[in-house]
C-alpha cells in the first residue's frame, strides 16, 4: 500500500505540475505563447505525451511492478479528472453553455459515455507505437528509396484548445482525438507510399478493395487488378516510377505539375 500511494501521488503531482506550468505560460506573453505553440505541435507534442501518456505506465512498473503499474494509471485517471473539474471552474460560462459531453449523455446516457471516453485511452499506447515508427523507421525509407518528405508538424498538432468555449471535459478528449487523428492520418499517408511503390496489386475481395480505397486512392488510381499478370506489375512500376525524383504514391502532389497532370 505504501509503494502504491508513493508512486501514485508522485505521479499525480508530477501530472498536475506540468498541466499547471502549460497554463502559465499562457501568461507568460510571446514566451510563453513560443512554449505553448511548440508544445501544441510535433516535436514538441510527442514529448507532451510520452510525459503524460506514456512515461507513468513505463516508470511505474519499473519502480513497483503491478502495485506501481496500477498506481500510475490510477494518479493519471484523478489527474485528468482533477484538470477537468479545475478547468471548468475556470471557465463558468462556458461550463454552464451547450456542452459535448451533454449531448452524449443524453444519447448513451452518462456512465456509458463515461466509460467508452475512458476505453478509448488504452488506444493510447498503440498510437504512440505508430507514432515511433513514423519517427524512427519512415526516414530511412525517405533515404534509402527516395520516399517523400513530410512536415509532421502538419498532421501531428493538438490546437483545438482555440476552439471557443470548449473546456473542461470536452476538451481534453477532444485534444486526444486531434492527437490521434493526425498520427493516424500521417501514418496512412506514409503507407500509402509504401503500398504503391512495393505492391501495386488490387486486393482479391471487391469489399476490400471498396473499405480501402478512400484511404488508398490508387487502388483504383494506378493499381493492376488481381487477376492481372507480373508483366502489368513491372509496366506499372516502370511507369509511375521511371523517371521521377521522388518515389510517392501515385496520386501524391509531388506528381502533379502546376496545370494538375501528372509528370
Amino acid at each position: 500500500m505504501n509503494d502504491f500511494l508513493l508512486i501514485g501521488g508522485i505521479t499525480l503531482g508530477s501530472l498536475l505540475i506540468f498541466a499547471g506550468f502549460i497554463h502559465l505560460c499562457t501568461h507568460l506573453g510571446a514566451f510563453g505563447r513560443g512554449i505553448t505553440n511548440f508544445l501544441s505541435k510535433a516535436p514538441g507534442l510527442d514529448l507532451v505525451i510520452a510525459y503524460c501518456g506514456v512515461a507513468p505506465i513505463v516508470v511505474g512498473p519499473v519502480l513497483g511492478g503491478w502495485v506501481g503499474l496500477g498506481a500510475s494509471i490510477c494518479a493519471q485517471i484523478l489527474a485528468v479528472m482533477i484538470w477537468t473539474v479545475l478547468h471548468g471552474l475556470a471557465h463558468p460560462k462556458a461550463r454552464r453553455g451547450p456542452r459535448i459531453y451533454k449531448v452524449h449523455n443524453n444519447i448513451v446516457g452518462p456512465f456509458r459515455h463515461f466509460f467508452a471516453v475512458w476505453i478509448t485511452s488504452f488506444a493510447l499506447p498503440a498510437f504512440f507505437l505508430v507514432r515511433i515508427a513514423e519517427l524512427v523507421v519512415y526516414p530511412f525509407l525517405i533515404w534509402l528509396v527516395h520516399f517523400p518528405k513530410y512536415k509532421q508538424s502538419d498532421w501531428v498538432r493538438a490546437y483545438r484548445y482555440r476552439f471557443k468555449d470548449l473546456v473542461g471535459h470536452d476538451l481534453i478528449w477532444c485534444l486526444y482525438c486531434d492527437w490521434m487523428t493526425g498520427v493516424w492520418s500521417l501514418g496512412t499517408e506514409m503507407l500509402r507510399n509504401i503500398e504503391s511503390f512495393w505492391c501495386p496489386i488490387r486486393f482479391d475481395s471487391n469489399e476490400k478493395n471498396n473499405n480501402c480505397a478512400q484511404d488508398f486512392p490508387d487502388i483504383f488510381g494506378g493499381w493492376v487488378d488481381s487477376d492481372a499478370s507480373m508483366e502489368d506489375v513491372v509496366e506499372t512500376l516502370k511507369k509511375h516510377y521511371g523517371e521521377v525524383e521522388i518515389n510517392a504514391w501515385f496520386g501524391h502532389p509531388s506528381r502533379k505539375n502546376i496545370d494538375g497532370k501528372e509528370q
